[in-house]
Parts: structure tokens; sequence; C-alpha cells
């Protein structure tokens, strides 16, 4: 049962399901074989990508998985002892049909007092820039797992479980394609990963012209984007600094690439605004899930000094237009109070990150950090806005 019965309904922006070995590789077409494989490495299974072994996930069988909630105390009062990571997320467990079956998800729901929720994939965080040299094995790959997402979770599981199929921009044509088909075949909602869009010239921000096509399409069919932390591909600027070539392991952080992480959903968020795109299309609905919210304060201060400096190069005021588009659902340990009053209310989303170890194992508990608003706010944060975004 959860900890407590709210008097409202109560719908989580960021649980996530733990993917099979098969999600990558079902659907993969004849000729791809290659392209992601599951090997066995000193009797441990490991992903690789394109023949390289990935350490991303460390386990990415999924059978045995982190306790839900196992750092909450750590993102809570930080490690004052200096805990190894083993000592933090303590003993692991073996993953539990919940974890990869909708029908045995709703039950859980039923129990935690979560009325509906958003489901992520878990491995989708390391295809892209594995790929990203590489456009059209890319939507190939990301095409696989949203058929076996579709087969598995479907797009909208009895009306309250909304998984987000993954939309990969580096060809446009066909990331409307993908979008098309995710809309029909029932998604509301649609993951991006937050990053520049690689390409043959290079990367380039996907708030450009260029993507003005696709970005129409997204507003015509009413579709929610949520940008999800993810491999963001920073890591090679972390690398410049520290001296190595290292792929990005989120279980590893250095104490400089945990100062700078929260970069890339800025520069995004920043680049949506500044190069226009939430100008131009003002009915965007953005969902910033699972990047926190302290880089909110800092880009809407940058935003404000440039705006004053440089009015001339924007279609309206540029901190409007994040207030306006962009929703966040930020840390429960962070304040949520300041970010109500940065964003307003109705901007703010309530996410859990279950069952994920740096998540709640009790989600409804999230509530205890709205302590200070007003019972109506709590409403609107636990579910309320998220309902409308999703209407």
């Amino acid at each position: 049962m959860p900890s407590r019965e709210l008097p409202y309904p109560v719908f989580d922006a960021d649980n996530h399901l733990y993917e099979t070995e098969e999600a990558l590789t079902k659907y993969l077409p004849e000729g791809y074989g290659n392209a992601v494989q599951y090997v066995n490495v000193n009797g441990r299974t490991k992903i690789a990508i394109r023949g390289r072994i990935s350490e991303f996930i460390p386990n990415p069988t999924f059978e045995v998985v982190a306790r839900p909630g196992a750092q909450e105390d750590y993102f809570r009062r930080g490690n004052p002892e200096g805990k190894s990571a083993r000592e933090i997320f303590g003993k692991p467990m073996k993953a539990i049909p919940a974890f990869r079956d909708p029908a045995a998800r709703l039950e859980l729901m039923d129990e935690m007092g979560l009325e509906r929720a958003l489901m992520f994939p878990t491995l989708a965080s390391l295809v892209e820039e594995r790929m990203r040299d590489d456009p059209e094995l890319t939507h190939v790959v990301i095409h696989a797992l949203n058929r076996w997402m579709l087969e598995t979770w479907s797009f909208g599981h009895k009306g309250r479980i909304f998984p987000t199929p993954v939309i990969t921009l580096p060809i446009v044509e066909k990331a409307i394609e993908e979008l098309d088909w995710c809309v029909e075949n029932g998604a509301k909602v649609v993951l991006i990963r937050p990053a520049p869009v690689p390409g043959p010239g290079g990367s380039r921000s996907m708030a450009l012209p260029e993507f003005d096509p696709f970005w129409k399409r997204v507003v015509e069919t009413g579709t929610l984007v949520a940008f999800h932390a993810s491999d963001s591909g920073y890591e090679r600027y972390v690398n410049d600094h520290e001296g190595n070539a290292r792929e990005y392991l989120p279980f590893k952080p250095s104490p400089f690439r945990s100062l700078s992480q929260w970069r890339p959903i800025e520069d995004l968020v920043g680049s949506m605004i500044c190069h226009g795109a939430l100008s131009r299309f003002p009915d965007l609905k953005i969902a910033v899930v699972e990047n926190g919210a302290s880089w909110v304060e800092p880009l809407i201060k940058g935003l404000a000094n440039v705006h004053k400096k440089m009015p001339h190069q924007f279609a309206e005021d540029p901190v409007e237009v994040l207030r306006r588009n962009v929703h966040i659902s930020p840390f429960w340990e962070e304040d949520m109070a300041h970010l109500v009053d940065l964003m307003g209310v109705d901007r703010v989303l309530f996410g859990s990150d279950y069952p994920h170890p740096e998540g709640l194992a009790d989600p409804i508990s999230y509530v205890d950090d709205l302590a200070g608003l007003p019972e109506a706010d709590q409403a609107k944060i636990m579910g309320g806005n998220l309902s409308r975004l999703m209407a």
C-alpha cells in the first residue's frame, strides 16, 4: 500500500521499464544483426554496439538490478562518510515482473497509489551516441526498439501506462515517418535525446529551421515531447579536461563531470529558445524529465541578460517563452517552492524515477517535499499538470 492516500489523482512523469535482451534486436532487419549484440565477458553478459562493448549500463540484461530508491539517502544527505558506490547501492535484487510486464506494473501502481505514469525505456539512453556517425543505422535500431515497446507494452496500456517511443532526428524525413507511426499506434508522448543532432556535416541544434517540418508535425499531432536525461555526448568535453577517452559511465561519475552534468539540458533548452523553434511553434509542449532543475535559474538569468543586449535577435521575450513551453520535473531533493517561483506552478511535474536506484522507492512520498505549497498546487504538481499536457 502507498505510504499515504492523496485526495487527488497522481500521474508520475518519470517511471522506467527494464528491457529484455530482444528489445533492440528482435525487429532488426536482415543484415543488421551485428549492430547490437549481447556477449559474454568473464561470465557476465555485456552489450556490444557495432562490435564495441559498452559499460554504460553494467548489467544490460536487467535480470539483477539495484533496489529502487537505493540512493535516496545519498541524494538527500550527501555522503559525509565517503562510502563506496557498492556501500551506497547495497545488495541488488532480482528483477520482478512489474519491471518488465505492463499487467504486473499496473498491479504495483495500484499498490503504490499511482493512477498513471509515463514509462521510459532504459537501454535507449546508450544507442544514439554510439551510432552518431551512422544516421541510417540509428533510425533502423530506434524503430526496432519502438516496435518491441509497442508489442510488449503498447503506447497507452489501459489508459494508465504511457511508454515513450523514441524519436531520433538525424534524417528529418525519417523522424517524421517515425513520429507518424508512433502516433498512429497510440503514442501521446515521445522521447527525444537532449543533445545536438549528429549528421554527415557535423552536429547541429534541433531548433534550426531545417527541423521545422518535424516540429510542425509534432504540434499538428498534439504530441508531448519529453527530453529525458541520456548520454548526450558531452563526455567528450569532460574527457578533454580530464585527459582520457572513456565513454560516459553514469554510475562512475567524476567530481568534474558531476559539476557540469546538466549542461546538455541547459544548452538544449537555450537553443530551442535562442534559435527560435519555440517562437515558431508556440504550441509545442515540452517536458524536461530527470534533468533536475538546478540549471533553470542560471538559464533564466542568461536569457534575460542576452535579451537585454540583443532584443532585435528575438521574436519575443525568451524568458516568457521558457515559461510558456517548458515543463520541468525536478529532483525530489530540490527546492520545489523556488522552482515554482521561477517557472510558475503550472510548469512543474512530479517524477519519481521508479524503479531506478536514484529515484524513490515510495513514489507518493514525493509529496512530502511539497509540504510548503498549498494543496491545490500540490495537486497540480502530483498529476494535474501532466494530465493537462496529455489531454
